[in-house]
């Protein structure tokens, strides 16, 4: 295979499977990686039908050194997307050790591999608005210059991630670029993440499946954008002649308990009816804001999101009832 081409870490999750479908679509040669499954589930459609056109997929775990380093010295990538992550805020509380090894140790391998191998690829680390934590989120949003203050051991591995890629880029000339992401979702995002529980079972409530949302705290307000315009930003963050930190949102938001509403008037539901708090859902520390001023995007990508969270949410809800038998419920 020729032309250009790109790594991607995480290729069986939301993020990777939609930036491998984005570049496989322009003829890139995209090599994934993704831990072994005993199920093939996010990888199908890339395997199967899209194994001529460029995908191949390699078998491994980021966190395997010797891994890493026969994956750079064999494909010697344009473009290296690290997009694999133990990537559930809740859960890295139960493992946080497990997560740091995943969010942030493997980092510095990868961008070690990358120098001593394959020292001509851009490299693009997705790293996440949980940095910001409990600073106070300003009214216009954060920005690639406000403090951190991660509160989860998610964030904390996050970070470190953040800083070995700044250093990287300073003290090895490379270039290495960190998306700070908002929230994002599509039709992809796992059912465990917030959004996505809230589109699957209000549409299993809608088909009979289901009698409530049990959910831990709804106050907290975040910035909800859409997959897929989110991987734009890292591509063309990788496509900009000078690396750098970019904060990738949408400027916009609203609280869960307001995408809860939104979701269950689209089919004549009332939210306050259908929510049942589950204490166990409530973590230990939580973030109460978090909305981002995409301003340098804009400016020095060129970038702007094309969907906000209602979008977002009205196309989960619009697949998921559909996937019941009963999408005319949706009230546009």
């Amino acid at each position: 295979m020729t032309g250009r081409s790109a790594l991607i870490t995480g290729v069986a999750g939301q993020d990777g499977s939609l930036l491998a479908d984005m570049l496989l679509a322009e003829g890139w040669r995209v090599v994934g990686v993704s831990r072994r499954k005993s199920v093939a589930d996010g990888l199908d459609h890339l395997v199967g039908a899209r194994r001529q056109a460029g995908f191949l997929l390699e078998v491994g775990d980021i966190t395997d050194a010797g891994f890493v380093h026969r994956m750079a010295a064999t494909h010697r990538p344009d473009r290296w997307f690290n997009l694999a992550a133990m990537s559930h805020v809740g859960q890295s509380f139960r493992e946080p050790v497990a997560t740091f090894e995943v969010n942030a140790a493997s980092v510095v391998t990868q961008l070690d591999a990358l120098r001593l191998h394959s020292a001509h690829t851009r490299f693009y680390q997705a790293s996440t608005s949980e940095l910001f934590g409990t600073t106070p989120c300003p009214e216009t949003g954060f920005t690639e210059d406000s403090p951190f203050h991660p509160r989860s051991p998610y964030g904390v591995a996050k970070l470190a991630a953040y800083w070995a890629v700044v250093n990287a880029r300073e003290a090895w000339g490379m270039h290495a670029s960190n998306g700070i992401l908002f929230n994002h979702s599509s039709v992809r995002r796992g059912p465990d993440f917030a959004t996505r529980k809230i589109t699957r079972t209000v549409a299993a409530i809608v088909a009979g499946d289901a009698d409530a949302v049990r959910m831990g705290d709804l106050s907290a307000f975040r910035d909800e954008g859409h997959a897929e315009d989110h991987m734009a930003a890292a591509r063309a963050m990788l496509d900009a002649d000078t690396p750098g930190d970019w904060v990738v949102a949408t400027g916009t938001g609203a609280t869960i308990q307001q995408m809860l509403e939104h979701v269950c008037a689209r089919v004549g539901l009332d939210a306050r009816a259908v929510y049942t708090p589950d204490p166990a859902l409530l973590r230990p520390s939580e973030v109460p804001r978090l909305l981002g001023d995409p301003t340098r995007a804009r400016e020095t990508l060129g970038w702007a999101p094309r969907r906000d969270w209602r979008d977002v949410l009205d196309e989960m809800l619009r697949f998921d009832l559909d996937q019941r038998g009963v999408g005319d419920t949706f009230r546009a």
